[in-house]
């Protein structure tokens, strides 16, 4: 027999490192129920689960999966909706799941291609399709999607990343048009660079040539990036359909 829904839940993409760590340990400190998914990453998936038991009621479910895989994606629904802490959906979405791709767009691989294109992009609509039915019926929701400034200005070398950002600006504002009038939000972060492990791969010299084009003059870390996603999926609820630059005022 199912308990008593007592909390707000959330699955969060992406969520053993970077911003989707930061952002799951953010939403189960403030007392959601959290949804953790990675694809390969299984050890620090569960290292966020074991920090996550260690606070004040604090709870999650390991959710493992390729996002960017339809079948993986209805099997995670599935067993969010037969979770205990559920009564058939979720709360919050929040599509944090990305990855990279540096490189000439000329020397890039069908698969390189389609891995970026499912990872970033695909997997934003699967995940919204499963949540939207539960929303609908509820008349409440909020998905949140985690995009990138060069989705809005493009990259050199950045190509396909820079396509699959700028598609799920595109997406975020067409579907928050046709959720509004069952009141469900959505919106999308532009993320600037962001001090995570996407960028390990920058030289020092690389990293503070960077820093000095960015008028802050450094990074965001995760944890700021996780608090402005907390303030998206929290705002008014006149709030929808909007891309929110935060990238420190470089564009």
């Amino acid at each position: 027999m199912k308990m008593n829904k007592q909390k707000p839940c959330v699955l969060i993409t992406g969520s053993s490192r970077g911003i989707g760590r930061a952002c799951a340990l953010l939403f189960a400190s403030r007392g959601y129920h959290v949804f953790l998914n990675c694809r390969s990453h299984q050890k620090a998936l569960s290292d966020v689960a074991s920090k996550i038991s260690s606070f004040p009621g604090g709870s999650c479910e390991l959710c493992p999966g390729d996002v960017g895989d339809p079948g993986d994606v209805r099997k995670i629904f599935d067993f969010i909706r037969t979770s205990d802490y559920t009564d058939g959906g979720l709360d919050v979405l929040i599509n944090n799941a990305g990855i990279s791709h540096i490189g000439l767009l000329s020397d890039m691989s069908d698969t390189e291609w389609m891995r970026i294109v499912n990872t970033n992009l695909s997997s934003v609509f699967y995940c919204c399709r499963e949540s939207i039915p539960y929303m609908v019926s509820r008349k409440k929701g909020r998905i949140v999607n985690v995009s990138s400034m060069w989705g809005q200005s493009g990259a050199s070398c950045e190509a396909a990343y820079s396509a699959t950002k700028s598609g799920v600006q595109g997406l975020t504002r067409a579907l928050a048009k046709e959720l509004a009038p069952s009141n469900i939000q959505v919106n999308a972060i532009a993320f600037g660079v962001i001090d995570t492990e996407m960028n390990a791969c920058l030289s020092p010299e690389e990293r503070e040539s960077l820093a000095y084009d960015i008028p802050a003059g450094r990074f965001a870390t995760a944890v700021e990036a996780a608090r402005m996603i907390w303030d998206t999926a929290h705002a008014p609820e006149y709030m929808t359909g909007q891309v929110v630059g935060f990238d420190g005022g470089y564009l």
